[in-house]
């Protein structure tokens, strides 16, 4: 007999539900009659397995069944074929065999393993891997040699010939995944090498499954079934490969389509896949940099589209070189990966990879926008070995913004303290980890790093205009109070409008006003607007003194008891603008000298969130 799949010296059989094996064994023999199982535990046969027939043998082929062998071992299986009188005509017998839990490791470098060696975690006799030969070992690095690989699809991937033993070594995270499993399971781990470095998901495309060992899907599939075709789930990490813009657009779409191609395969449709986010490159440039955040923002989102999958943040990790974590990093991120899986399969133990829960701003009482951004499943409170760091401003453009002034860590929330005006908060988008070589150092009580994140709207995204810095502006008038009666202008003309450039989002006049030495003075702000077709408008307002507002020469607004400080946003004044030609018109009362000026600006309230980020609307036109 020769034993071709589901049974291997020093293997690992997977469990079922009940805690014992369900494994089937095939290969290759001379006789024809029944299969029988003997297995022993040191020198004591299991009584239920001596001799019990599993299975058949003919025309050179046998197939069995091993059902209930126990979790635990290791086992000495014996099987043998007895012909019709009951003699045995033909064995095999495979030793040091354990039953447990099996899982595949898939992807490119950093899952192959290029952290140092003098870093690896040590051996554990209950820890197992079926490397590249298709061999069973007791699992230790380095786990995906790829020098030895028995399938060729590595050896054309590497040039056409497989490289030299032990150029291509180093530390991954499944070892340490598979020495966590077992320390939280108490139960023997296999773990199946399937990864190779520098690869991208159009390599790992399943439609190349019968390619067998000439793809890297169809050899993965090929090493499942060789090791009996069911397995507890798969760690994946990969995803560098594909951050340019050709494949950054697909990855999701390509990603949804190899889980499902891979739960279908192994016969397990609700399988649980533990992915890692990935961490960083250095020496990228800033157009590949927004690539590589695509592919990170789209991995922390696949679990809304992917039951049973979590993705796990490496941010923070230590690297050995410009794009591989280091060996210890490995080792953290592979406890890790044994976190997000317990999580997975049902243990209400531990929280699940930190995920963000929303990003709002708030008002400061300096009148500046605090940015609050708030996590889910953070065990105990957020936290950082020095002054958090990670968070980055960008414009909807993507262009950087340098107005992050400090960071506070309050529980499961991060306080992005801004210089930005409250309404200028909403026109940005924030990142964690921006680019490809952030410094980002956030960290739960558990050490579980914040995932990178963004490009993400700060609130609902809202169609809002800049703050109107080009407006027509009078003199200093005498003043008129809280401005109760004061009426629209007979004539525009009267006041001596001209046009005046601001420098920044406040229409400043404070030094003019205080010029007049505290007397009660009035001024007017005044611009005209150009209207296409139908629109609803809101104009929002801010001031510090007594003001009133006409739109058209209708009156919409006063508030005699306007003061200090001005607040941008204040007022709210809907309206239906028709096409043509509108006046919004604001009188300012001087406050007896403490008034400085005005905030304008318009928020198109009919615009959905969708278009706001796809910048698919308009504004009324600002008459020069």
């Amino acid at each position: 007999m020769q034993i071709e799949s589901g049974l291997h010296t020093h293997g690992v059989l997977q469990r079922n539900a009940q805690n014992v094996s369900d494994a089937v064994v095939t290969g290759s023999c001379t006789r024809d009659g029944k299969v029988l199982l003997t297995v022993s535990q040191g020198t004591r046969p299991l009584a239920k397995f001596m001799g019990e027939t599993v299975g058949v043998a003919e025309k050179g082929r046998f197939s069995c069944e091993l059902k209930g062998i126990p979790v635990g071992g290791p086992y000495r299986v014996q099987l043998c074929i007895a012909s019709a009188t009951g003699k045995w005509v033909d064995t095999t017998e495979v030793d040091d065999v354990l039953v447990g839990d099996l899982w595949l490791l898939g992807g490119q470098s950093n899952m192959q393993g290029v952290g140092l060696l003098k870093d690896a975690p040590a051996t554990h006799p209950e820890v197992r891997a079926f490397y590249l030969d298709d061999r069973w070992e007791v699992a230790r690095e380095t786990l995906h040699d790829i020098s030895t690989s028995v399938d060729d699809v590595h050896r054309v991937l590497c040039g056409g010939s497989l490289p030299p033993p032990n150029t291509l070594t180093g530390v991954g995270p499944g070892h340490a995944f598979g020495l966590e499993m077992q320390r939280r399971r108490k139960v023997p781990q296999g773990l199946i090498a399937a990864a190779h470095g520098g690869t991208s998901m159009t390599q790992w495309d399943p439609k190349r499954r019968d390619e067998n060992g000439n793809s890297l899907y169809g050899a993965m599939i090929r090493r499942l079934r060789a090791c009996g075709g069911k397995v507890c789930g798969m760690i994946w990490y990969q995803g560098e490969s594909d951050a340019n813009g050709d494949a950054a657009p697909l990855f999701t779409k390509r990603m949804i389509e190899f889980v499902d191609a891979l739960r279908r395969d192994a016969g397990t449709p609700a399988m649980p896949v533990a992915m890692v986010q990935i961490s960083r490159v250095i020496g990228w440039s800033r157009e590949s940099g927004r690539y590589w955040n695509a592919i990170q923002e789209q991995q922390r989102r696949l679990a809304e589209k992917v039951e049973r999958l979590a993705c796990v943040p490496a941010i923070d990790l230590s690297m050995d070189d410009n794009i591989h974590i280091s060996g210890k990093g490995q080792s953290i991120l592979g406890r890790r990966l044994a976190e997000a899986m317990q999580c997975l399969t049902g243990d209400q133990t531990l929280s699940p990879p930190i995920e963000l829960a929303e990003v709002k701003s708030q008002v400061t009482e300096r009148n500046l926008a605090d940015i609050h951004v708030r996590f889910r499943h953070v065990v105990g409170e957020l936290r950082s070995g020095a002054r958090p760091w990670g968070f980055q401003l960008v414009t909807r453009d993507g262009e950087p913004l340098e107005r992050i002034f400090d960071v506070e860590l309050r529980g499961d929330t991060a306080i992005v303290h801004t210089g930005l005006a409250p309404f200028e908060a909403d026109m940005h988008l924030l990142h964690y980890g921006y680019q490809s070589n952030p410094y980002c150092n956030i960290v739960d009580e558990a050490g579980r790093s914040l995932p990178v994140l963004g490009p993400a709207s700060i609130g609902i995204p809202k169609a809002l205009s800049p703050a109107i810095r080009r407006v027509l502006v009078s003199p200093i008038f005498t003043g008129a109070g809280k401005l109760e009666g004061l009426a629209y202008p007979t004539e525009l003309e009267s006041l001596q409008l001209t046009p005046r450039d601001f420098p920044t989002d406040f229409c400043d006049r404070h030094l003019e006003i205080s010029g007049r030495g505290g007397e009660d003075c009035l001024l007017y702000y005044a611009v005209h607007l150009v209207v296409d077709e139908p629109m609803p408008i809101v104009f929002l307002i801010g001031y510090d003194g007594p003001v009133k507002v006409w739109l058209d020469g209708e009156e919409r607004h006063h508030d005699p008891e306007g003061c200090n400080p001005a607040v941008a946003d204040r007022v709210k004044l809907s309206a239906e603008l028709a096409p043509g030609r509108h006046t919004l018109l604001v009188a300012l009362g001087g406050n007896n000298g403490r008034a400085w000026g005005v905030f304008l600006r318009m928020l198109r309230p009919d615009v959905p969130p969708e278009a706001v980020l796809e910048q698919a609307y308009s504004f009324p036109r600002l008459e020069p």
